[in-house]
């Protein structure tokens, strides 16, 4: 990731409405397919509309105002690909396929699992905010970190992956 932040749809950084309870907050993710787990830090719109990204390349956060993992609308989850000093969390992430499992360990304990069903690279000029800034429809997890080719002079990727992943029907057994 790069510059601070990532776009999201304007109008976008509320919570969303659910007709049930709340889900519970996520603090961890786990990918088998890339050896990730971690915990989750808390990421929140800034000012200029973007999403922020996490400070340290290690790290991974949620968009902690938007849609919860089980309830509505895509739960965000963003990672670095890299640093100046090597690889970051997301780095394997161009390599998962459709089909993998992504789990979501949630404050009650819970998990909730997600099986990845796409992966799109997208311009950063023409990334598709409201496609994966969705606060409405079912509940789905979209990974995001940077790919493509790093711009020197704007000191930046040029694109962002997105990895799409659905709700297994599983997890809504609880």
């Amino acid at each position: 990731m790069d510059r601070g932040s990532l776009p999201v749809h304007s109008g976008s950084g509320r919570p969303a409405s659910s007709e049930s309870r709340t889900p519970a907050a996520p603090t961890h993710i786990r990918i088998p397919a890339i050896s990730l787990d971690q915990p989750l830090i808390s990421l929140r719109v800034q000012q200029d509309g973007r999403l922020g990204v996490p400070g340290e390349p290690g790290d991974v956060g949620w968009w902690s105002d938007g849609p919860r993992p089980g309830g509505p609308g895509a739960t965000i989850v963003v990672g670095h690909v890299d640093s100046a000093t090597g690889p970051g969390a997301f780095h394997g992430l161009s390599t998962l396929d459709p089909g993998d499992e992504v789990t979501m360990v949630q404050e009650d304990r819970s998990t909730i699992a997600f099986t990845v069903r796409a992966l799109r690279q997208y311009g950063k000029d023409a990334f598709p905010d409201s496609e994966v800034y969705t606060t409405g429809g079912p509940p789905a997890l979209h990974l995001i970190t940077c790919s493509g080719t790093y711009d020197r002079s704007r000191r930046e990727y040029r694109d962002n992956l997105v990895v799409y992943a659905t709700l297994d029907d599983a997890s809504l057994s609880g």
